[in-house]
C-alpha cells in the first residue's frame, strides 16, 4: 500500500515582512501541506557563485516561526538544516520551541552540510563527507533524547550534553517528523533507521552516469539503500522528492527543450527523468502515480515560482 501523496513549496525568494506573510498564507490556500525555507546564509558574492545557490535573504528559524504565526494548518521545516552550522543542543530547543509554539506544525529536517563554499566564507571547517555524516548521527540521537524529556547523559564524538533535561517537550509524540536527505548510501541508510521523512537528492541529468546507470536506475538504486536501513519500518517512510525542473504547460516539448539548453544535454528522455516534472495537469498526475511505484517519492516539493501553477496536481492528487 503506497503512502499518500502531500505537497510542499520550497520558498527562498522573499525579501520583506509582506511577501514572507503573504507566501505563508498562500500556500497554506493552495493546499500544501508543509512551507520549507533552506539553511543557507550567503548574499550576493563571489562566495555564492561559487557555491552555485541563490541568495536566500530569510534565515530560517525565525522564517518558519512567522510563517507558522500567520497560518493554521500549514506546517513548517527547513530542508534541511546542516548540523554544522549550529550548536546541538540550541538547535534541539529551538526546534521543539517551534514544535510548541506552531502546535505541533514542526517538520525537523537536517543533514550533514554540503556547500563547501560556503562553509569557507563563513569559517566553519568543512570535514570529510565520513565525518560529517558520523555528526549527523549523533545530531539525530540528540534530538531524540531531548524530545523524551529525561536527564542527558550524551557524549559522543562530535555531540555533548549532560546534566539537563530538554525543555521544552514538543507537541508532536515522540518527536516532530525527522527529515534526513542525501544521495549516497551511508546516509540513505540512516534516514531508513531513524527518520521519518526520506528526502533523496536529485540524481544525475547525464543520460548514462560514470557507473554506467540511467537516472531511473540510480533513483531505484538509491531508494534501495532506505528499504535496506528501514526494514520493517520502510512502510510507514514518507519519501520526499523535489522535481527541480517543473512546468505545468500544454507545450512540453518547448519546456523541455528550454531544461536540455540550460543543463546542455539532449532534450530527448529528459521529461521521464525523476526529477523532472512537465506537461499539463493530466500528464503531470499520471507520472506522480506511476512515479510512487517505482521510485517510492510521495511527498512532493515544488520551488517556489511554479507552486501557483502546480496546486492543481495538489488538488487532483493530496491524500490520495
Amino acid at each position: 500500500m503506497s503512502r499518500p501523496f502531500r505537497f510542499a513549496v520550497q520558498a527562498t525568494r522573499a525579501t520583506t515582512a509582506a511577501q514572507w506573510r503573504d507566501t505563508a498564507t498562500r500556500v497554506e490556500a493552495a493546499g500544501y501541506s508543509t512551507l520549507f525555507l533552506a539553511d543557507h546564509y550567503l548574499g550576493k558574492g563571489p562566495a555564492a557563485k561559487a557555491a552555485k545557490w541563490p541568495p536566500q535573504h530569510l534565515a530560517p528559524i525565525v522564517a518558519m516561526s512567522v510563517a507558522a504565526a500567520v497560518t493554521s494548518s500549514l506546517r513548517v521545516g527547513c530542508r534541511v538544516f546542516c548540523a554544522d552550522y549550529h550548536v546541538p543542543g540550541v538547535l534541539m530547543k529551538e526546534a521543539t520551541t517551534l514544535d510548541l509554539l506552531s502546535d505541533g506544525r514542526l517538520e525537523f529536517g537536517i543533514g550533514g552540510g554540503w556547500s563547501e563554499p560556503e562553509y569557507r566564507a563563513m569559517g566553519v571547517p568543512f570535514a570529510p563527507g565520513p565525518q560529517r555524516i558520523s555528526k549527523l548521527e549523533e545530531f539525530v540521537a540528540l534530538f531524540k533524547a531531548h524530545c523524551a524529556g529525561e536527564p542527558l547523559d550524551f557524549a559522543g564524538e562530535y555531540v555533548t550534553a549532560h546534566d539537563y533535561a530538554g525543555l521544552p517537550l514538543p507537541v508532536q509524540k515522540p518527536h516532530p517528523p525527522i527529515m534526513i536527505g542525501g544521495g549516497r548510501k551511508r546516509v540513505l541508510s540512516l534516514a531508513g533507521r531513524e527518520a521519518d521523512i526520506v528526502s533523496i537528492n536529485n540524481v544525475p541529468f547525464d543520460p548514462v552516469d560514470a557507473a554506467g546507470r540511467t537516472p531511473r536506475q540510480e533513483a531505484v538504486r538509491r531508494l534501495g539503500f532506505v528499504r535496506a536501513g528501514a526494514g520493517d519500518r520502510f512502510a510507514s517512510l514518507d519519501i520526499e522528492s523535489s522535481p527541480f525542473f517543473t512546468a505545468v504547460t500544454d507545450d512540453p516539448a518547448a519546456a523541455l527543450d528550454r531544461i536540455a539548453g540550460m543543463l546542455r544535454i539532449p532534450a530527448g528522455g529528459l521529461g521521464d527523468h525523476p526529477n523532472v516534472l512537465v506537461g499539463t495537469v493530466d500528464r503531470i498526475v499520471e507520472l506522480l502515480l506511476e512515479r510512487r511505484e517505482i521510485f517510492g517519492a510521495n511527498y512532493i516539493s515544488v520551488q517556489q515560482g511554479e507552486f501557483e501553477a502546480f496546486a492543481p496536481v495538489v488538488a487532483a492528487l493530496n491524500g490520495k
